[in-house]
């Protein structure tokens, strides 16, 4: 996982007319927990950019006036029309801790289904891991070279060393679906299968977004203490 060195300011006073102060200056309004009292910090927005505009996960040093957190983003509230940062959670880790953060999919290959006609879902661009700070990857390749047309790989055909994939075993990461153009490259028989399996992986997808669609990031979430 990639670190970044972030430093901050305490904040002398907390709540809604503070933290529109620090904004109007330039600050995000900041908060440390999961060890202890919760921290409330600020430090300039620019600081935040290669965090937050970057697809890779960080870990975080966080530096608050003189004492030091090691932390991953938990939640980031942004405004609904221009897009500033509104206040950032941070959730503090121990190296004998696990955690669990949201880490990003990255594709590679050539699926066989894809050669035949057929066409790449990416289901599932970012995964919810479990495991120890130093066992955690800026990202997860897939290798999709083996997907065939009507496939799909779901997170229990996945293992990783390490970490705990924190979906349901039904969950599909990636498929081929049929075309027009590839409904020739099957047998009848196993073009109904196909077709059935992917809609079958479709309905559970969806069933799986529902229930997922409270929130992500690091254990320990918390209500925005502006």
């Amino acid at each position: 996982m990639k670190s970044i060195e972030i430093k901050g300011k305490l904040r002398e006073k907390i709540g809604k007319s503070n933290s529109r102060k620090l904004r109007s200056q330039g600050n995000v309004p900041c908060v440390i927990y999961g060890e202890g009292e919760n921290i409330h910090f600020y430090a300039h927005e620019n600081d935040f950019r290669k965090m937050i505009y970057s697809p890779n996960v960080f870990r975080v040093k966080l530096d608050i006036e003189g004492k030091k957190y090691e932390a991953v983003l938990q939640d980031i509230q942004f405004h609904p029309v221009t897009d500033s940062i509104l206040h950032i959670d941070f959730y503090q880790i121990r190296e004998d801790k696990p955690v669990t953060v949201n880490v990003p999919v990255q594709f590679s290959g050539v699926a066989e289904g894809v050669k035949e006609g057929g066409k790449l879902l990416c289901e599932m661009r970012w995964m919810k891991v479990r495991g120890l700070p130093n066992h955690l990857p800026d990202m997860i390749d897939l290798d999709v070279t083996g997907l065939k047309l009507g496939n799909s790989i779901k997170i229990g055909d996945l293992d990783y060393s390490n970490l705990e994939l924190m979906h349901s075993k039904n969950s599909v990461v990636a498929s081929v679906k049929l075309t027009r153009v590839s409904k020739g490259a099957l047998p009848e028989e196993e073009e109904a299968e196909a077709e059935a399996e992917a809609e079958a992986a479709a309905e559970g997808e969806g069933e799986e977004a529902g229930e997922s669609g409270e929130g992500s990031g690091a254990e320990g979430g918390e209500e925005d203490k502006s």
